[in-house]
Order: structure tokens, then C-alpha cells, then sequence
């Protein structure tokens, strides 16, 4: 590849928004990098649990994945998310192509282990062909990609975040971008425009980093450790004009210390 590639996890809060969805396609349409574009649900699969009296169990923050919800976590993010988010991209002009991490065993996976539960359907990555969205990429082609993906016996229903950090890795990505409904990290009311590893441990471990924003970190830190040089926590605007917060290796320079907060 010649230019540069973004992944992208859109997480599944902005895909049951038809006005979002369109913003997103409009960004996506106006890139100038190659995109990869890795989604969630997880709203719209609880949504359709309890209309089906499925009680939504989750442990850790991730969804316990039994038999039942495998099927619902299968039509719903690889039928009507992964497809109305395709639609949407072609409408905007995007030569957009929707998978998931079964089609041509693009992503192994295995049960999730957990030292006290049993996750059922829930699974980690092993392993990602890396060419197939390569491939893809280098015809023009933008791959919407949902996380569900293949195990020796099963399907498994992986978290889309780690899935985007081995994607990015097996492609040799430049950035991981997650877009949720947070414009980026915020230290004393600003957003922090950068931030190294060391640093954003400091900020955890002294409570500035908190809740739920938690989370959106360590994935964001799981993504440098997998070789990635950068990850983005940013909202649809953010991303659209170059903002949010980037976390960096502990090697690069971070715009913290400089005073740099917007």
C-alpha cells in the first residue's frame, strides 16, 4: 500500500442514529487514507434480547454471549448494522463492501476465558488474514467489518475494539480511530490533544481518567501495544476535523506537557 490506512471503530451508540450514519458515510466519502472500518451493535442487540425476553448478562463490561444471543448477535450486526451502514457509505459514493470476521476466515477466534465465569459464545482474537482487507484496499474498496468471527466449532461475538487493534496490526495500520459519543479525554475541563502511555496511566491511577472514559483508554493503550504507532478517542466531529485525543507510543513527544489542551 502506498497511502496511508486508518481503522475506524464506529461503536454501535452512532449506528442507530439515521442522521449520524449519514455524517459518518459524509466523512468517510471526503477521506483522504485508506479506510477500514470496524463496527459495533451492542445497543441494538440488547434492544432486540429484551423484546425476545433474553436478559442481557455481561461481566467485566462484556456481553456473556449464550447460544441464543450468538443468533440475535449474528443478524443484527452482520445483517441489519453491518447493512444499513453499507447503504449509507454507497449512497455517499463509498465503494463500501460488508463483512465479517467469518467471511474467508478473516478472523480466528476462540472462547474468551474467565477465571470465574463462563462466557459462553463470547470469544478473543487468535488470528487475522490480513490480506484479504489489503486486498480489498488496494481496489479502491472500504470493508465494513462486524466482529463476529470463526472458531474451530463456532462462530464467536467479539468486543468490535480489540478486533480494530488486530486488524490494525495485521495490516500494518497507521492508526486506530474510536468514535463514540466522547469528543476525547478531558484533564481539567479541556480535551488533552495528545497523550503517551506513561502519561495516560498517571492520569488513571490519580483518578483524572475515570468512569467510563476507563475503558475507552485501555483499548486505546491495547492498540499501541500491538505495534500500532497511534490511537484517536474522538466523537464523529472530532474525527471530521482532525481532533479527539491521540494516544502515543512513550517514545513520541505528547502535546500534555506542553500545555497543549483544547
Amino acid at each position: 500500500m502506498t497511502n496511508s490506512i486508518s481503522v475506524v471503530k464506529v461503536s454501535g451508540h452512532c449506528l442507530d442514529d439515521h442522521e449520524l450514519i449519514g455524517q459518518i458515510a459524509a466523512v468517510v466519502a471526503e477521506a483522504d487514507s485508506s479506510l477500514v472500518i470496524v463496527h459495533g451493535g451492542g445497543v441494538e442487540i440488547s434492544q432486540l434480547q429484551q423484546k425476545l425476553k433474553i436478559e442481557p448478562r455481561y461481566v467485566d463490561g462484556l456481553r456473556v454471549t449464550d447460544a441464543d444471543s450468538l443468533a440475535l448477535v449474528e443478524m443484527v450486526l452482520c445483517g441489519s448494522v453491518n447493512k444499513r451502514l453499507v447503504r449509507r457509505l454507497l449512497s455517499a459514493g463509498v465503494d463500501a463492501q460488508g463483512l465479517s470476521g467469518v467471511d474467508r476466515g478473516l478472523i480466528r477466534a476462540r472462547k474468551m476465558r474467565h477465571e470465574s465465569i463462563d462466557m459462553g459464545f463470547t470469544g478473543e482474537v487468535v488470528s487475522v488474514r490480513g490480506e484479504v482487507i489489503t486486498d480489498l484496499l488496494e481496489r479502491g474498496i472500504t470493508p465494513v467489518i462486524a466482529p463476529v468471527s470463526v472458531g474451530a466449532c463456532s462462530n464467536f461475538n467479539l468486543n468490535a475494539d480489540p478486533v480494530a487493534g488486530a486488524i490494525a496490526a495485521a495490516i500494518g495500520a497507521h492508526e486506530v480511530v474510536f468514535i463514540s459519543n466522547v469528543a476525547g479525554v478531558l484533564v481539567e475541563g479541556k480535551r488533552v490533544a495528545s497523550l503517551t502511555r506513561a502519561q495516560a496511566l498517571d492520569l488513571i491511577e490519580r483518578g483524572v481518567i475515570h468512569g467510563g472514559m476507563i475503558p475507552k483508554v485501555e483499548s486505546a493503550l491495547a492498540v499501541l501495544s500491538s505495534g500500532v504507532p497511534q490511537a484517536v478517542i474522538t466523537d464523529l466531529e472530532g474525527w471530521a476535523k482532525r481532533g479527539g485525543t491521540t494516544l502515543l507510543a512513550s517514545d513520541a513527544k505528547s502535546r500534555l506537557s506542553e500545555g497543549i489542551c483544547q
